[in-house]
Order: structure tokens, then sequence, then C-alpha cells
């Protein structure tokens, strides 16, 4: 007997890769734990101790107010570190951007060896920095300096440079040894931008006679302001919290005159043992931060919506 109807088929089963909103959150959890333990907790406990006077290798404090951070306003070496820091900072993306943008353009032309230069562009970022400004050091040394060497032999100076001993030659050190390490970087971000810029615009601006500087500035540059944006953005967030390139190359000195907020931070807080002070000295990098974060990301955001 033949039945009227054919066979039942049921509904698929649902499977947890198809729930697609929990599957987001299970793959989202790991990350979000990972920047609530290693990044919110230092984050809110610095906030605890900026208004307290907790000291290294004491368990009893109390609380302060704002006096840590009345007292390292008034301090002279953390407005010059405070100064130091945007000096840095600025100065950094400024040629880092010029660079870079020099930088790959010629890497997008075609050449004999253009593997192996890439592989030297990417050196600075590969090497450890704790080494790189071991061999930058010997580079600025008062006594064996090959910058102050190869100016002499090259006659263009007839004095000499004492690169580590002067707050100002120091600080140009600094922004040297920062911008070489973020260089590559920099360079990376702006060629794969290139690499995105529609050629048809290009050959149409070539054909209307525009010159090099011209399809630079007005076609070239203009869709590479969102990548440029991003690549300032990890550039002011790297340079501005990094303390291993002052530290290490000339440890705030001579004179505390060299230093940026993280290295006046960790000498007054780890060095110094005033956790109070050292966790404000650092808390004042939050609103710069910020700052620069939210005007890039609306610089990108417009540069986008009126990209040619």
């Amino acid at each position: 007997m033949r039945l009227p109807f054919g066979p039942i088929e049921l509904p698929p089963r649902e499977t947890f890769a198809d729930r697609e909103s929990l599957l987001a959150k299970v793959m989202l959890a790991p990350a979000v734990l990972y920047v609530a333990v290693l990044v919110g907790i230092p984050f809110v406990l610095a906030i605890l101790l900026s208004f307290s006077n907790a000291r290294a290798g004491s368990l009893s404090f109390s609380w302060v107010g704002l006096s840590n951070y009345a007292a390292v306003l008034s301090d002279p070496t953390f407005r010059r570190a405070l100064l130091n820091t945007v000096i840095v900072t600025v100065a950094v993306q400024v040629l880092v951007v010029i660079l870079a943008t020099a930088a790959a353009m010629v890497f997008r032309a075609a050449f004999v060896g253009k593997r192996i230069m890439r592989f030297f562009l990417l050196l600075p970022w590969a090497v450890p920095i704790t080494l790189a400004v071991m061999a930058w050091t010997w580079i600025f040394d008062s006594t064996f300096s090959v910058v102050n060497w190869t100016l002499k032999v090259a006659g263009l100076l007839h004095g000499w440079l004492y690169w580590l001993g002067s707050p100002t030659l120091g600080l140009i050190a600094i922004i040297i040894v920062q911008v070489w390490r973020l260089f590559p970087f920099a360079t990376v971000i702006v060629l794969a931008g290139m690499t995105s810029i529609p050629q048809d615009v290009v050959e149409a601006a070539i054909m209307d006679g525009a010159g090099f500087w011209r399809r630079l500035f007005q076609i070239e540059l203009p869709f590479l302001l969102p990548v440029v944006t991003v690549a300032v953005l990890f550039g002011i967030v790297y340079t501005a919290t990094n303390m291993s390139v002052v530290y290490l190359l000339t440890g705030g000195g001579p004179a505390d005159s060299t230093h940026v907020l993280p290295t006046l931070a960790f000498q007054r807080g780890i060095e110094g043992l005033d956790l109070g002070q050292g966790a404000a000295i650092a808390l004042f990098l939050l609103p710069f931060l910020l700052v620069a974060a939210i005007g890039m990301l609306r610089i990108a955001r417009r540069s986008e919506m009126g990209s040619p």
C-alpha cells in the first residue's frame, strides 16, 4: 500500500557553529579576558596607588588624595619629562611618516636586489631592542662615536659632539633611535596602502599630464591618509609608552634632562620606591594618548568618507 504523502523531513539540528551570536562571544572571550587581566587590573591598581602613599616593600599605606599629583605637577623634572615626551613623540612621527612614504615609493618600483633590500629594511624591527640600543650607545659614544669620526673625516665637524652628555644632543639621539626602530613598520604599512590605490586613477592622472609631485599630493597621499593615520597612531602609542630606548641609551641623563614620562615613572616608583608618585606620573600618559587616539581616528574616518 502506497502512502499518500512522502517521507517526513525533520528540520536540521542546530549546532554550536550555527549560533553565530554565541560563537562570536566565545571566540572573543579569551581576548577580553587577556585584556582584563593583563591591562585592566594593573590599570585599576595604578589608579588606586596614585591616590596613596604606598611604597615598595611595605604593605601599609594610606590615602593621600591628590597629593601625588600636586607634587609631580610642581616638580620641574616632571615638567621637563612631559615636554620631552611630546617633543620626541611628535618629532619621531613626522620623520617616520616622511621617510616611510619615500621608502615605500622606492620599494614600489622594480629594481635589482629588491628582496634583499626589503630584508635589510625589516632588520631594525626584528633586532631585539636591548641589542640595538647597545649598538647605538657605541655609535654615540663620547670617545669612539662613529658619527663624530665620519663627520670629522668628511670635514663637516671641527669640534666634538658629546651625544649622550648633552641634554639637546641626548634628546636628538633618542629621536634618531626611535625613528630607526619605527621606520620599517611604518614603511610596510604605507607600502601596503600604496598597493590598494586604484591604478586607473593614477593612469588617468598621467594621461592628463599630472607630474610626479601633483600625483603624490593630490592623488596618492589622499588615498594613503587612512593608512598613514593608523601607522601614526601605532607609532604614537609605541613612542610615548616606550621606556627601553631612553633607559638604556641615556638613563634619563645628564641630570634628568632626557627623561620621558615612562622612565621618570620607573625611576620614582621602582628605583625610588615611591609607588604612589610613580603611578601618578605614569597616569599622565592616559589623557595624552586618549586625545591622540581620538584625533587620529577622526582624521581616518573623515578621510575615508571623503576619499577621492
